[in-house]
C-alpha cells in the first residue's frame, strides 16, 4: 500500500499565478492542472470566470509535490483553511480507514465518498484544528 502526505494550497482566485510564481522561484514542474471547466459532472451554472479557476493543480518540486486549487466561489479562505494536507493512499478502504480516525472529535467538512477526481475522497478538520483531504488515487 502506498501513503504519503502534500501539502495543498487553497487560493482566493490566483492559483495559476502561484503556479507560474513557484516554476520560476523553486522550479516547480507542472503535473497537472485541472479547472472547474473541465470536471465531470458539475453544474452548468458556473460563470465563465469560475470555469477558469482551478479546481485541482499538482506541481512537483525536487522529489516533493504541491497541490493548489481556487476556492470555487473565489472568495477569502477561512483561517486554518489556506494550507491543508492531502493524505493520499492508493487504496479505498485504507483511505475511509484514516477518514473516519481523523474524525473522531473532530469535525467532517466534505462526506467521504467517490467523486468525479477520486474513487475515495473526503474532508475533515481533526479536533486539533488541522484540515487533511483523503484522497484515493489508484494507479493503472
Amino acid at each position: 500500500m502506498t501513503v504519503k502526505l502534500t501539502p495543498y494550497l487553497n487560493m482566493e482566485g490566483n492559483a495559476r499565478e502561484a503556479i507560474r510564481f513557484y516554476s520560476e522561484a523553486i522550479d516547480a514542474k507542472v503535473l497537472s492542472i485541472i479547472t472547474y471547466g473541465e470536471m465531470p459532472e458539475m453544474p452548468n451554472t458556473f460563470t465563465d470566470d469560475l470555469k477558469n479557476l482551478v479546481a485541482h493543480a499538482r506541481v512537483s518540486v525536487g522529489e516533493a509535490e504541491l497541490m493548489l486549487s481556487d476556492a470555487p466561489s473565489g472568495s477569502s479562505i477561512p483561517k486554518g483553511k489556506q494550507v491543508t494536507i492531502c493524505l493520499t493512499t492508493n487504496s479505498v478502504e485504507q483511505s475511509k480507514r484514516y477518514f473516519e480516525g481523523l474524525s473522531q472529535g473532530g469535525q467532517v467538512n466534505m462526506p467521504f465518498e467517490e467523486t468525479p477526481f477520486s474513487p475515495g475522497f473526503g474532508d475533515v478538520t481533526d479536533k486539533y484544528g488541522v484540515t487533511f483531504q483523503i484522497y484515493t488515487e489508484i494507479f493503472g
